[in-house]
């Protein structure tokens, strides 16, 4: 597992949860595992930006029973959802080319 800088980290989690709820619905600890697969983050990060994002209305929420405990809230990514995930997945990658292209020139890679 890597650590990453807490900046970079704020920058692209939102892009993150959004792209892995694209996948299938989701709820905030399978969603907090998944991410902390490739970097680490703290499991109470995601709630307070998932709250935000359904209140934006980039995802809807409902209730599942579960075999595991109490019942657990999923995340579906709402058709404004995908259209805003496409929209900064195509920033993300200018973004990360143009960034690329500095430490490159700067490091003469």
């Amino acid at each position: 597992m890597v650590i990453i800088n807490v900046q970079f980290k704020k920058g692209v989690l939102e892009m993150c949860v959004l792209v892995l709820a694209a996948e299938h619905d989701t709820y905030g600890y399978e969603l907090a595992n998944k991410i902390s697969e490739k970097f680490l983050i703290a499991e109470g990060t995601i709630y307070p930006l998932l709250r935000r994002m359904t209140q934006e209305g980039y995802f809807e929420t409902y209730l599942t029973e579960s075999t595991e405990g109490p019942p657990r809230k999923y995340y579906r990514l709402t058709a404004k959802g995908r259209a805003y995930l496409l929209e900064i997945v195509k920033e993300w990658r200018l973004f990360s080319r143009g960034v690329d292209s500095i430490i490159a020139e700067g490091l003469k890679e």
